[in-house]
This record gives C-alpha cells, sequence and structure tokens, in this order.
C-alpha cells in the first residue's frame, strides 16, 4: 500500500475570515504548499526546478469545502498521486484536521519547460517516482458541480 505524502500546517490568525473560520481562499493556498512539498518528494526541488528550467503548473483544481476549520487549528494535508501520463501530473489532496476531514483539492499539473513556456515530457525518472506512488483515484474526483 502506497502511504500518501504529507503536508503539516498551523492555521494564522490572519486566516481567519469575518466567520471566525479559515476563509476559503486559505484553503487554496494550503493546498498549494502540499502541491510544492509532493513536488519535492518527487524530485523536484528548487534546485532542481532552477538546473532544468522546468516546473509544474496547475491546469485545474477542483475544491470541496466539508467543513469549517476553526481558528489554530492544524492542518494535515495528505496527497496522493492518482494519474500520470507523460506530461500530465494529477493529484489528489485531503485536508484533516482534529480527525475530521475538512476539505479535499484535486488538481491536475502540467510538466512545463520554463525556459520555452510550453509542456514538455516528464523526463523518465521523474515520471518513474510519480507512477511508483500511484493510487486508484478516490469516489469524488472528476465530479463537476451540478444543481439539481
Amino acid at each position: 500500500m502506497v502511504e500518501p505524502l504529507t503536508w503539516v500546517e498551523d492555521v494564522r490568525p490572519e486566516w481567519i475570515d469575518y466567520n471566525g473560520h479559515l476563509s476559503e481562499g486559505y484553503y487554496v493556498l494550503v493546498f498549494g504548499f502540499a502541491n510544492d512539498a509532493a513536488m519535492v518528494a518527487l524530485g523536484m526541488t528548487p534546485e532542481y526546478l532552477v538546473e532544468t528550467a522546468t516546473s509544474l503548473f496547475t491546469l485545474e483544481a477542483h475544491v470541496r469545502y466539508l467543513d469549517q476549520v476553526p481558528p489554530g487549528a492544524r492542518l494535515d494535508v495528505r496527497t496522493s498521486v492518482i494519474g500520470v501520463t507523460g506530461k500530465l501530473l494529477w493529484l489528489w489532496h485531503e485536508m484533516w484536521s482534529e480527525g475530521r476531514l475538512r476539505a479535499t483539492e484535486e488538481a491536475l499539473m502540467v510538466h512545463v519547460d520554463t525556459a520555452a513556456g510550453r509542456a514538455s515530457p516528464f523526463p523518465d525518472d521523474l515520471r518513474a517516482r510519480a507512477e511508483a506512488l500511484l493510487v486508484p483515484p478516490p469516489e469524488h474526483a472528476s465530479r463537476r458541480i451540478a444543481v439539481g
């Protein structure tokens, strides 16, 4: 069984909104930190990004806000690789706090040659590391928003 990657972050006072809980934009900020941590876990360290002139850019993300997060809470974001192609990485994040699932985000990212400004294939070793972490997509991945 592949264990998810983790990112731990404490809610900062400035992230609390007028309703007294984590403001919606900060969920995305924390998931962004989890994206960065996943990149490092795959070997895409800041030094690697400079040396190779490559990066991952987010193409699409879908957040589900499931529960409020109180001030001062400790956030535990668990990240799984749920898809990999020659140029794309599909991540699933779960934000936990106090033993409860508070939010999820799925993110579709593309490997980019930053010097050329366009998508580029993953190097074989990077793709192999991502594939080694691959787990099946969870039930809630790939859903769309709809009314009725």
